[in-house]
């Protein structure tokens, strides 16, 4: 039978071990967040890159759709539609 100073011993290596695996781990986790962070701050940049890019496309059918002289009864609808998005938008900051 081994003596307790050395069951001791191994124990307090194991310790050590589990610690020092601990701290290994809480480093990773850490990095993993901040990683996390840099990702979502990217995914909202494009998304408010995105929601810019659709109102272009939006202005750039309507003024298409000027070009092919519609008739102004269409027009006017669209401007009005896009007025009351925009106004929408407005509410939304506004809250």
């Amino acid at each position: 039978m081994e003596s307790a100073g050395t069951l001791i011993s191994g124990i307090d290596y194991k310790i050590r071990k589990l610690i020092s695996e601990v701290e290994k781990l809480e480093n990773e986790r850490k990095q993993l967040n901040d990683k996390i962070e840099v990702l979502n701050t990217h995914i909202k940049s494009l998304e408010l890159e995105i929601e810019g890019q659709q109102g272009k496309i939006k202005v750039l059918k309507l003024a298409k759709s000027l070009d092919k002289e519609e008739s102004k009864t269409e027009v006017k609808l669209k401007i009005n539609e896009l007025l009351r998005e925009i106004d929408n938008c407005v509410r939304l900051l506004n809250k």
